[in-house]
């Protein structure tokens, strides 16, 4: 090569080395089905500057969907944003925001948790040094119908978006202990196997209006402004929920459907939206925050397709119909199963006497179960399983 080229070509990499660019330190991490950042609010500029700088990096706002320039790849379940903090309270580990960036807009939305990336909290802050006293040493533990021990560490997360404690179980090793991601444990929704979290959601209810029910009642009808009427179960456990009857939504073969169907049916996406509103401003919500409440659509027994599932839905999550089912919202789906009166109860097959045990949840991409206790009308724990990883750590650019 001349040396005329070979100037040429050590000039981007010069010219790099003077451009100073803003970054700070990230991880890349998958919890559940989504994936996003987890970064320690330490390292973020001051919080009047995080709508511009944390919509960056995600590659927001994109006005064609696809978040090429930044970290998110254009669908709600891979543009979210975990942020550590020290503890407020003395009962917890660890604080934790999370953060949902709108794709086309930019926007930062708080006003809800997410369930599925909520699950690799607990392992990156145990990784981090952040967990006090003796739960983070490592207990021996055996699952049932498990022969051998492993050995599990205790995170307590409070989640300010909801200010709820979530209790995060996870499996450790290694000397110094670890989280330990290798196991086998297998989810719909994410391939191949890895060990169990289990993230048990303490006094679940009102995260988002102060109450389980927040109308107080099992079925509400919602008055739509395009004309006609729905009816819907309004339900707060987790995350709040807007859950309507498939069949009440008048499309043709309801069985069958599917989220490829609802993103090709306008006039679908369009109604459901309007319930979403609807069912916002009767819980006493903002209708124009996207994250919260969701609406749910839950079939029939008679229209589920897999065995051993006691419900089954298609949740839609900021304008998108989800592949498989936003993990609050299952949460919530579980706990309105066990709540007598409402749509999902109605609609659930299998359960039987009693208000506690596993609900399973048939989605588009497979099944969760949530263990629910209900005393009292009363939704006093919700555990889910889940797994996650670490997929990368450095510096992300903005």
């Amino acid at each position: 090569m001349s040396k005329t080229l070979t100037r040429l070509a050590r000039l981007p990499l010069e010219a790099a080395r003077q451009t100073p660019q803003r970054s700070f330190p990230a991880i890349f991490a998958r919890g559940g089905t989504s994936n996003g950042l987890v970064v320690l609010e330490q390292d973020l500029p001051p919080k009047n500057l995080w709508p511009s700088v944390l919509s960056k990096v995600m590659g927001s706002p994109d006005p064609y969907g696809r978040q090429l320039d930044g970290m998110g790849s254009g669908v709600s379940s891979t543009s979210k944003i975990c942020i550590l903090s020290p503890p407020t309270r003395e009962d917890v580990d660890v604080d934790f925001t999370f953060v949902q960036v709108g794709i086309r807009d930019g926007r930062l939305d708080m006003a809800g948790n997410c369930g599925n990336l909520s699950s690799i909290v607990g392992p990156v802050a145990f990784n981090l040094g952040m967990v006090r006293g003796g739960r983070g040493n490592g207990v021996g533990f055996r699952r049932e119908g498990e022969e051998e021990e492993e050995m599990v560490s205790e995170v307590r997360v409070f989640n300010t978006n909801t200010e709820k404690v979530v209790r995060s179980r996870f499996k450790v090793g290694g000397n110094p202990l670890r989280f330990d991601p290798t196991g086998g444990y297998e989810m719909d929704g994410v391939p191949g196997r890895g060990s169990r979290i289990v993230m048990s959601f303490l006094d679940p209810g009102g995260a988002g209006t102060g109450r389980t029910l927040p109308t107080g009642n099992g079925v509400d009808v919602l008055r739509l402004k395009g004309g006609g009427a729905v009816e819907a179960s309004l339900v707060d456990v987790g995350n709040p929920g807007v859950f309507v009857r498939v069949e009440d939504l008048g499309v043709d073969r309801p069985e069958s459907l599917t989220p490829r169907r609802v993103e090709e049916d306008g006039d679908l996406k369009e109604k459901l939206e309007e319930i979403r509103r609807a069912g916002a401003e009767m819980m006493g919500l903002d209708p124009d925050v996207e994250s919260v409440p969701k609406v749910v659509m839950v079939f029939p027994a008679g229209m589920r397709r897999g065995e051993g599932a006691n419900v089954r839905c298609l949740a839609m999550s900021m304008g998108q119909a989800h592949k498989a089912a936003p993990l609050t919202l299952a949460l919530c789906l579980g706990a309105a199963a066990r709540l007598e009166g409402t749509i999902p109860n109605q609609l659930a097959v299998g359960l039987g006497e009693g208000s506690g045990g596993v609900v399973v949840i048939e989605h588009p991409s497979g099944k969760v179960d949530v263990g629910v206790t209900v005393e009292g009308g009363k939704v006093v724990s919700a555990e889910l399983h889940r797994t996650g990883r670490v997929l990368m750590k450095g510096k992300v650019y903005y």
